[in-house]
């Protein structure tokens, strides 16, 4: 009869009740966090107004997520105190759920404050930072830190067979309207002292996401291929290594509405000063790339851009190179990044057994918090990196958005813009003209079970190559099963790669 409740009904009703009060409770379960934050005296002359404060904190647990915390403080004066208020609606946040229901334990905590006009990256120089602290929570749910360091510049190790390019770029400089720098790092063969004036063959390489010029550092440190570079059977190739640092994160060393014209300062500026320091002599046709990840697209991209100006690249696990498979995107027709066309959440990361560990909704929320914008703009992220590089430059001057930050719908008019940077769609417009030009200067190497996914786009545009007529490509990509993203590449792996190549053209 209409009107009344059912036993079944009344039960289901008080059931649905009592899930909502416990929903609601369990949220109340979370007091606000308020963090106190102190500029030293020490470090005043440093501090930039504008930045972006983040706050990490960690359980002691080692099981439990980190839970990280953002907030830009408007016209924050140094000399007093600012305070990140959870309860702000200003204030974002990411895992602070994980708060929610436990008993006292102990969170380590550090506060960084991103304010390098330089660098859109969180550790790095010119940026402040707190020692690392301690709290219990919820015994104190008030606490307090200071920013008294200073990031400082990166050092180069001192060696003999190191040698340091930095220079004023003119064509970046009057891009941005103040002085920006290049910067590279330069490995020298073990023979080069030997032979003075000898013209080595030379190799650029592009590292990872937001790579620098001191990993040199870490090559050098790495004791086995040390020990093989200064050996007789090193390869007597100079390495140079180049740096990606930008205002919105890597530049991917090509021109841009954005970050200026990266490509044309790396060709024109940097390049010419580093050879003309080793004596490299360009009629020798010995110029090459490499890199990986991030880096791979570089190693690739500056040779479809530059078919003639480098002699050869070998690509490890390159990002998208076919926007039309960005990850598990097509940009040019799916409408949401977050969300594939059966309406499920897009993936974003994944072991090599196919587990997902991070979905694109989750990567975003993650650079959305690390920006001062509150959106992937300047997160010196992954995607706030891509949409640098490649995004037209909006009315307000700052790089347009591919997509919205809180529901991933695509701009399509944006999509399109992004197609001269589409390896896949450059080759297939202009084969006629590049094709002849890049015949053996293409090595690809991928895993099929790229963590993010990037061996579909390789797949496509191994696909492509393998249709191509006058000339027929001779591009070697290679993909490895089960692999992992990265999985094999190696300094030394690489190296003696190029080495046979230089064997090769030397007979």
């Amino acid at each position: 009869m209409k009107g009344k409740l059912s036993a079944c009904n009344i039960s289901i009703f008080l059931f649905l009740t009592l899930c909502l009060i416990g929903i609601h409770t369990s949220a109340q379960k979370i007091p606000p966090l308020k963090v106190k934050i102190s500029v030293s005296p020490m470090v005043k002359d440093s501090f930039l107004k504008g930045g972006r404060l983040i706050l990490h904190l960690k359980s002691e647990i080692q099981d439990r997520p980190g839970i990280s915390i953002g907030v830009t403080p408007a016209n924050w004066d140094p000399s007093s105190a600012f305070t990140i208020d959870t309860k702000n609606r200003n204030v974002m946040s990411r895992g602070l759920e994980e708060l929610k229901g436990y008993t006292a334990e102990k969170y380590y905590c550090q506060v960084i404050y991103k304010q390098n006009p330089d660098d859109a990256g969180e550790n790095v120089p010119g940026n402040l930072n707190s020692d690392v602290d301690s709290f219990e929570f919820p015994t104190n749910t008030e606490v307090a830190l200071t920013l008294k360091n200073v990031i400082q510049p990166y050092k180069i190790v001192n060696n003999k067979f190191v040698k340091t390019v930095v220079i004023r770029s003119k064509y970046l400089s009057e891009f941005f309207g103040r002085a920006r720098y290049l910067r590279a790092s330069i490995l020298l063969p073990s023979g080069y002292f030997d032979h003075p004036g000898k013209s080595y063959p030379i190799c650029y390489r592009a590292a990872g996401l937001n790579g620098r010029y001191n990993q040199v550092n870490e090559v050098l440190n790495n004791k086995p291929f040390s020990d093989w570079w200064f050996s007789k059977a090193g390869p007597q190739i100079i390495y140079v290594f180049l740096d990606s640092r930008g205002p919105y994160g890597d530049t991917y060393q090509v021109d841009s509405d954005n970050n200026g014209p990266c490509g044309k300062a790396l060709t024109e500026e940097l390049i010419p000063e580093v050879e003309k320091l080793v004596h490299y002599n360009s009629k020798t046709n010995m110029r090459f790339l490499t890199g990986y990840s991030t880096g791979g697209w570089v190693a690739l991209g500056l040779q479809i851009f530059y078919p003639d100006f480098f002699d050869g690249c070998w690509s490890y696990s390159p990002d998208p190179v076919d926007f039309e498979h960005f990850g598990l995107t097509n940009i040019y027709k799916d409408e949401s990044i977050f969300y594939n066309r059966f309406g499920y959440l897009t993936p974003s990361d994944r072991t090599i057994y196919g587990d997902i560990k991070r979905t694109i909704k989750d990567r975003i929320e993650a650079e959305n918090l690390g920006s001062k914008t509150g959106n992937y703009m300047l997160s010196g992220g992954q995607f706030g990196a891509y949409n640098a590089a490649w995004s037209p430059r909006g009315q307000d001057g700052l790089p347009s958005l591919l997509f919205d930050p809180f529901t991933g719908k695509i701009d399509h008019l944006i999509a399109k813009q992004w197609e001269k940077y589409d390896l896949k769609k450059v080759l297939e417009k202009n084969w006629a003209i590049l094709g002849p030009r890049l015949q053996g200067k293409i090595w690809v190497w991928t895993g099929d079970m790229d963590r993010i996914y990037s061996n579909v786009a390789t797949r496509f545009l191994k696909a492509f190559l393998d249709t191509t007529t006058n000339p027929k490509s001779d591009a070697k990509i290679i993909f490895t099963a089960m692999a992992g993203h990265m999985q094999e590449w190696s300094d030394k792996g690489v190296l003696t790669l190029i080495r046979e190549r230089v064997d090769e053209k030397s007979k």
